[in-house]
């Protein structure tokens, strides 16, 4: 099993000038080694990074992770993140940017028991809701927000349970509807033995309240270094490379991510299967952000009433095109 660390990669390459170092980077994840990452981890392995002198180290999240604090506290140059919560954390003073999209589409979904009854989000009033918090609770609360559900229980409200990163309160029965992801865990209560067939799902890309998951941040200063923005627009480009690269061989990419699973909890079916889904949100992508994809995720975080995830529209200073157009050269 391979080991993730910068020994992977040569530090030096040579050329005809004499022997140079690489430029080293730092990517910390939102989540765990999984497919949900294939595009970073194949980039790495097939050399992509190495082509364009970078020495990349990547490092995994988990349960006990904030990505915006690592970078915040210089644990990381890039972070993988979902825009509700990148916004958010940059109201609140931290100066994320986006400066690339690799994911196109949302693959965030409610995934509901049909034996509760639940049809339409017009039934989730009085029900109990299983969502995900540290950020990943903005896109639901803009959604309740916009249906005019309270979210503090009651016979017109829903019933918040902070749900872990597990699908248990459906298995269990504590939860109507809980949290899933289209590549992820809609599979995990599948493979628990639920039918397709006893479950209705509300992808949010259907209720048209999708926001975009999944970019790359950084801090705002290092956008006013040339040199950093040419080494951001080198990650960016051996990036997409690794990501066009994995939705044409969706198998060798579930391979490689596993091969850098250093925990062994990843199953072949399910990387594979998680990465013929991913490879569905990523077709499209350049990299580059589309700003009506960007100006819609914000309307759906303004558009809470009394109490939206952010405040005031961010700006354009919350994105940049300037390394996307100088990857894309």
């Amino acid at each position: 099993m391979k080991k993730l660390t910068t020994a992977l990669m040569a530090a030096t390459f040579l050329t005809t000038g004499g022997a140079y170092a690489a430029d080293d980077l730092t990517l910390q994840l939102k989540w765990v080694t999984q497919a949900q990452f294939a595009g970073y981890y194949v980039a790495l392995e097939k050399g992509f990074y190495g082509d364009e002198d970078l020495n990349v180290t990547i490092k995994p999240g988990g349960p006990d992770i904030a990505p915006t604090q690592v970078i915040a506290g210089g644990g990381a140059d890039v972070t993988v993140e979902w825009m509700p919560a990148a916004l958010a954390a940059r109201e609140r003073g931290l100066p994320l940017v986006n400066i690339a999209q690799p994911f196109k589409s949302s693959g965030m979904m409610l995934t509901c028991l049909k034996e509760t009854g639940v049809t339409g989000p017009e039934d989730f009033p009085g029900r109990t809701l299983g969502v995900w918090f540290f950020g990943n609770e903005y896109p639901f609360l803009s959604w309740m927000s916009q249906l005019g559900i309270s979210t503090e229980g009651g016979d017109d409200g829903v019933e918040v349970l902070k749900q872990g990163f597990n699908v248990d309160p459906l298995l269990q029965k504590q939860a109507d509807c809980i949290s899933t992801m289209t590549y992820n865990e809609y599979w995990q209560v599948v493979d628990a033995g639920i039918s397709p067939d006893d479950l209705i799902t509300f992808k949010y890309e259907d209720q048209g309240v999708a926001t975009l998951e999944d970019g790359l941040y950084v801090l705002e200063d290092k956008l006013s270094d040339p040199a950093e923005v040419d080494k951001l627009a080198r990650f960016v480009r051996a990036s997409m490379a690794g990501w066009k690269y994995a939705e044409e061989h969706p198998d060798e990419a579930a391979e490689i991510v596993l091969e850098y699973d250093e925990t062994g909890a990843q199953t072949e079916k399910h990387q594979k299967r998680m990465m013929g889904e991913v490879a569905k949100l990523t077709a499209g992508s350049n990299g580059a952000l589309d700003p009506a994809d960007f100006e819609r995720t914000v309307a759906s975080l303004l558009s809470g009433g009394s109490d939206p995830v952010i405040t005031a529209h961010p700006g354009e200073a919350a994105w940049t095109s300037a390394v996307t157009d100088a990857a894309l050269k």
